[in-house]
């Protein structure tokens, strides 16, 4: 029985790996491999997976649920680097760093994640090198949404950050048609995201309602004019 409920985890958890955008294409035997050696957490809301400047055990894969990483400024407030969900992996520089984490890690709701072991997996990397360009393809991947995540800040009010977030969520080229858009988090984090307080976020989202462009329903945002709040994002930006 012992042995049957082993083997079904190894499963399970590959098949976790397998869902991973940074395993894609790996060969079984080496997600296998991998399987073999990951550490399954599981968090509550609000838990913490790590903390800035802690010893870095590994890099971590989301099964289940949501990871709010970041980092908090001398004066308190929070901001969001990256949140991340189910086939997403983070903290990957872990495994090429001798020093901690450089952010804090905690989970916006009930999730499950797989912590893979930086010495396990630095040994696997010199057998097969090929995971190694993965890794390096991955954090790319992150520093380009961190790069973009700065140079949305550096739009000059929350009006106009606002603006831009939701046009970089249309499905279509804005135009007449409406938008549904779908928050993945709560409005608390988006608000981190846009570099505001949940209050600002609040009263610039009423004010977009009141203008007609758009209304708010739980975590659903339907987009009534998405032409004109791009016409507001370029007059806000000086293009107009």
């Amino acid at each position: 029985m012992r042995q049957d409920l082993n083997s079904t985890r190894l499963v399970a958890i590959t098949n976790s790996l397998r869902a991973c955008q940074l395993f894609g294409g790996v060969a079984a035997e080496d997600l296998e491999s991998i399987a073999a050696f990951v550490v399954p957490k599981a968090l509550k809301k609000g838990d913490y997976l790590f903390r800035e400047g802690a010893s870095a055990e590994g890099f971590y894969v989301v099964r289940t649920g949501s990871i709010n990483v970041h980092r908090v400024s001398p004066a308190g407030r929070e901001q969001v680097i990256s949140v991340f969900r189910a086939g997403q992996s983070f903290a990957e520089a872990a495994v090429a760093s001798q020093g901690g984490y450089p952010a804090d890690a905690r989970a916006l709701e009930p999730s499950n994640v797989l912590l893979v072991p930086k010495a396990d997996f630095v040994e696997l990397l010199r057998k097969r090198p090929e995971l190694a360009l993965r890794m390096l393809a991955s954090m790319s991947q992150h520093l380009r949404v961190i790069v973009g995540r700065l140079e949305d800040l550096t739009l000059k009010d929350v009006e106009t950050r606002l603006a831009n977030w939701l046009l970089k969520r249309c499905k279509k080229p804005p135009g007449t048609a409406k938008e549904m858009l779908q928050l993945e988090g709560t409005k608390r984090v988006l608000a981190a995201e846009l570099g505001t307080t949940s209050e600002t976020l609040s009263r610039t989202l009423a004010k977009f309602r009141d203008d007609g462009l758009l209304t708010v329903s739980g975590k659903s945002i339907t987009l009534f004019k998405p032409a004109e709040i791009e016409k507001l994002l370029r007059r806000n930006l000086g293009e107009v």
